[in-house]
């Protein structure tokens, strides 16, 4: 089995040519599958985990988000990327503290964003939020330097699609000292492409979380590294059991299993094990 030095380094490597899908597992069962799959690496999601727990995204305290991490590194053999949502701290002191226990269940990469999750204010003014990545930036450092941080700007998710003040907010978080850059909520090919021009030499990621939108071939050649999905995968699970629900309630009908995996695959799948890169 790959050491967790062993796995931030693959997952460096992966991040320097080439472009990389990194899909996003809630729990250990979907993990396992894409690792079995073929995936490179893997990322969690805030949202995918939160519907699990009956809750909404943002709404899981951060012992219980460290745990799930955990839970998911040592799932697999894969690299595995945290989302770290915005620390779970205002103060850059506190957001050091999240990452130092967040680097401790071993993941290979954290993002941080630079959303408030205030409706009035809802990014942190630009001094603040660079100050808050250097701090990141040298927790990551004394905990060993591996981990892989990647600087996330939220400006397009909360209702200011603005690319040229998203470029601005993404270089300064560069310059602090960020790997990755991501900005989600970003679709066509001139923003993606200002988004890469702007983060050069450093890798950028992009999420597709929509069957409508570039493709891994068109965003590849736009220069984008890395390829995540976020809760998609998992809203897609939602989507199939919801509508199985409400046919059978509404209907009475079971026309809707008829897409189910068969149990004796499943049963394959863990029984045979999957922890394979």
């Amino acid at each position: 089995m790959p050491t967790i030095a062993d796995k931030r380094r693959v997952f460096h490597k992966l991040h320097e040519t080439g472009c990389f899908v990194i899909p996003n597992p809630w729990d250990i069962g979907s993990a396992r599958y894409l690792a079995h799959l073929g995936f490179k690496a893997l990322a969690t999601t805030s949202a995918g985990y939160a519907f699990t727990r009956a809750l909404p995204d943002g709404g899981v305290p951060r012992d219980m988000v460290l745990a799930h991490i955990r839970e998911i590194v040592e799932a697999t053999d894969l690299p595995v990327n945290a989302d770290f949502e915005a620390g779970y701290a205002h103060d850059p002191a506190g957001v050091a503290e999240s990452v130092r226990l967040g680097t401790e269940t071993g993941v290979a990469g954290l993002s941080i964003e630079d959303a408030t999750g205030d409706r009035a204010e809802p990014l942190y003014d630009p001094d603040t939020a660079v100050q808050r990545v250097r701090s990141v930036r040298a927790a990551i450092d004394k905990a060993g330097g591996d981990v892989l941080l990647v600087g996330r700007c939220e400006c397009f998710l909360v209702g200011n699609p603005d690319i040229v003040q998203t470029v601005a907010r993404l270089k300064a978080y560069s310059n602090a000292g960020a790997d990755c850059l991501y900005a989600p909520g970003i679709r066509t090919r001139e923003e993606v492409a200002a988004v890469v021009e702007a983060a050069g030499p450093k890798p950028v990621n992009v999420i597709r979380s929509s069957a409508a939108g570039l493709s891994v071939a068109e965003l590849a050649a736009l220069g984008v590294r890395r390829i995540s999905v976020g809760s998609a995968m998992a809203r897609a699970a939602w989507g199939g059991f919801m509508k199985a629900a409400q046919e059978i309630l509404s209907d009475g009908r079971f026309d809707a299993l008829a897409g189910a995996t068969p149990h004796t695959e499943l049963n394959k799948l863990f029984r045979d094990g999957s922890r394979q890169t």
